[in-house]
């Protein structure tokens, strides 16, 4: 009996090895899974060559195009005007800035147009007796001096006699130095030369002034420049006249200005020119930080793309039968994001956004738009 069950037993195993031994073989026969190829979808866009303008980015701060530093030639005390003389106040054109008190060389004044009047004065009975032809005019010029006016001018001299008569009696030597002291004395008031506002003041009501002290600064807020240094290269695109788009640093502000000014020389030390870009808005502060957008030529038969898809090679992705490819090209201008590029044909299709991993041969699929717009045919270069 025993005998028996064993049997069955190793029977029941060798059915069992030789079931699962078949199962094994025809699980190694199934073939292997194929990998499908991966086509990535890239976008794309059609070369259209056409006029591209160069735009050359600059900025700088703002500074008055009329502005003057007030320096004192007198000394005296700083007198209260009826405006205060503080940052930020505003002067009509002639209206008085500063006075100082000149109550004293005022005096002197006075005492040498005395002088010249009395000297004038006592030359009239020789003048009646022995010029007679030209004492009218002499004594019209006494009728009409007045010492609380400024001196009026002599009488024209018409001949050599009444010069040598006139002259050495010094009549024209004290004029002068009246004159002189006249002009002087009004050295003492410091007048706007245009309407404007103080932008800077050193000095206040009671202080002491002394001859050469700086007083303070004074512009006109109306009109500004500013100053901005471009590559050499662009030395013969700059034209004065040229308009200029500018705008904040936020971009929230836009202005128009135009080239006023172009330096003649190049800077030895940075290799660059100086520009003077004029601008006009009343909303404009001195010091102002802009940026520039300077219009400096049109290159013809060029495209513009980003620069991250120039190769360090010269050389850019496009798309033939579904594959890509590379091709030369020329760099004409590179701004911060963008590059003007030529010698790509026309109806070139090249790939308009990084693929990572990219390489020549790589199998891509082109994305299907509804509508394509051809590569900058009249964008600009910011």
């Amino acid at each position: 009996m025993r005998n028996i069950i064993l049997f069955f037993i190793g029977v029941i195993a060798i059915v069992s090895a030789i079931f699962i031994g078949n199962k094994i073989a025809n699980n190694k026969k199934k073939k292997r899974p194929v990998i499908e190829k991966v086509v990535k979808t890239v976008f794309t866009d059609t070369v259209n060559n056409g006029t591209v303008q160069i735009v050359i980015p600059a900025n700088g701060n703002l500074v008055a195009k009329r502005r003057i530093e007030l320096f004192s030639e007198v000394q005296g005390i700083f007198k209260t005007n009826r405006k205060l003389f503080r940052a930020g106040q505003k002067y009509a054109k002639g209206e008085i800035l500063i006075t100082i008190d000149g109550s004293e060389f005022y005096a002197s004044v006075q005492s040498a147009k005395s002088n010249l009047y009395n000297a004038i004065a006592a030359i009239m009975p020789d003048l009646r007796l022995d010029f007679p032809e030209i004492y009218p005019k002499w004594q019209q010029y006494l009728k009409s001096f007045d010492l609380s006016k400024t001196t009026p001018k002599l009488p024209e001299i018409t001949s050599d006699k009444e010069n040598y008569f006139i002259t050495g009696r010094g009549i024209v030597s004290n004029y002068y130095n009246v004159k002189n002291q006249e002009q002087r004395l009004s050295k003492y008031a410091i007048q706007a030369p245009f309407s404007g506002i103080l932008i800077d003041a050193l000095v206040t009501e009671g202080s002491l002034i002394r001859n050469g002290q700086k007083l303070g600064e004074f512009i006109d807020p109306s009109v500004y420049e500013m100053e901005v240094a471009l590559s050499k290269s662009y030395a013969n695109l700059l034209k004065v006249g040229e308009t200029v788009a500018l705008n904040t640093i936020d971009k929230t502000e836009n202005y128009t200005g135009t080239v006023s000014r172009v330096n003649g020389s190049i800077d030895a030390a940075t290799q660059t020119i100086t520009a003077f870009i004029e601008v006009k808005d009343k909303s404009l502060k001195e010091g102002m930080y802009l940026e520039a957008n300077l219009n400096a030529k049109q290159e013809e038969n060029a495209i513009e793309i980003s620069r991250n898809l120039f190769l360090d090679s010269e050389q850019v992705f496009v798309v033939r039968d579904s594959i890509l490819d590379l091709v030369d090209a020329k760099p004409v201008y590179f701004s911060d994001s963008k590059v003007v590029l030529k010698n790509i044909p026309d109806g070139t299709v090249i790939v308009s956004k990084p693929i990572p991993g990219a390489y020549a041969g790589m199998l891509v699929k082109p994305f299907e738009s509804k509508s394509k717009a051809s590569v900058a045919k009249s964008k600009n270069v910011k």
